[in-house]
């Protein structure tokens, strides 16, 4: 039994590290965890059975604490279901060998490492929640194809300027990421592309304007004389309830907000307000990034060509 889950453990770290060079680099850290249990276990140490089912029980406890966090489960999808059937047999295999093991009465290992090693896989998930940047709206602050790990508890009062995480009030399945520009009684307008918040022009050196073309719309908010897209039924709330003397003005438990690409974002201007009970947490570093094309072709299928080395542990 112990020669098996040596075995087992052995391959479940060569599995790691060849998803890690193929889909996530940061996987492959993740891979000397079952490596080192496989050795240990092929050199008789009963820790090393025991830790590694002790291991495996903790990322079993990390399923409910995800699927839960944000208050709205989703069913998990199959690969989700398939890690965590492999992760039960695993968690006995891994038992009953370590007390194989223990039964020869060799040299059995020390448990602190191990508990240690599981608490610390379970505790950061408490605090942070991990997400990845979909799309361009937020340049050059974030890019398409970061990685990001959220504060979730306790969770930060957002302040003005700041890049936060949220439900997309149209679609809850979804989150956003966009930075806030208007809290609670402020006054907002957009002319000519410049933010005016309370009748002061903002300072935004992380806001981008690419699009070659104006849009009356988008870059003169709020302005309805000649919309360019369909506003989501909210916006069009906002425009008719909370605009005074030509400017937007923020209600009580909401905030408005705005990507940086502004000429490129769904954000406040065309779905409304964000409200306070959608707002999941603020970002706080850039633990991995990926160059993501739009259409990758099969010479471009590895991963580890497309890494934004440079942004790992990019604070934000």
């Amino acid at each position: 039994m112990a020669r098996i889950a040596g075995i087992l453990a052995l391959l479940i770290g060569v599995f790691v590290t060849i998803s890690g060079y193929l889909e996530n680099p940061i996987l492959i850290p993740l891979a000397l965890i079952p490596l080192i249990a496989g050795i240990g276990i092929l050199r008789k140490r009963a820790w090393s059975a025991y830790g590694y089912s002790l291991y495996c029980f903790a990322q079993l406890l990390v399923v409910p604490i995800v699927a839960f966090r944000s208050g709205n489960y989703q069913p998990l999808p199959p690969g989700s279901i398939a890690t965590v059937v492999l992760i039960l047999i695993m968690i006995p295999i891994f038992f009953f060998a370590g007390k194989s093991l223990a039964a020869l009465e060799t040299e059995s290992g020390s448990p602190i490492p191990w508990i240690i090693l599981s608490a610390l896989s379970i505790l950061p998930i408490i605090f942070v929640q991990a997400f990845v940047i979909p799309n361009g709206s937020m340049e050059n602050a974030l890019l398409n194809g970061d990685r990001i790990l959220v504060q979730r508890f306790p969770k930060p009062q957002p302040k003005l300027g700041d890049i936060i995480v949220f439900r997309y009030p149209v679609d809850r399945r979804q989150t956003f990421v966009k930075r806030v520009i208007g809290v609670p009684g402020d006054r907002l307008k957009l002319s000519d592309k410049i933010v005016y918040r309370n009748g002061i022009a903002l300072s935004e050196p992380y806001a981008t304007h690419l699009a070659p073309y104006p849009d009356s719309y988008r870059d003169n908010f709020p302005n309805t004389s000649n919309l360019s897209m369909g506003l989501f039924p909210a916006a069009q709330e906002m425009l008719q309830k909370n605009v005074v003397n030509g400017e937007v003005v923020v209600p009580v438990g909401k905030y408005f907000v705005l990507g940086d690409n502004r000429d490129n974002s769904l954000d406040s201007r065309y779905w409304g307000f964000v409200d306070i009970t959608d707002y999941l947490g603020k970002p706080l570093v850039i633990y991995e990034s990926e160059d993501r094309p739009t259409e990758l072709t099969p010479t471009e299928q590895r991963h580890l060509r497309r890494i934004r080395w440079e942004r790992f542990f990019k604070l934000i």
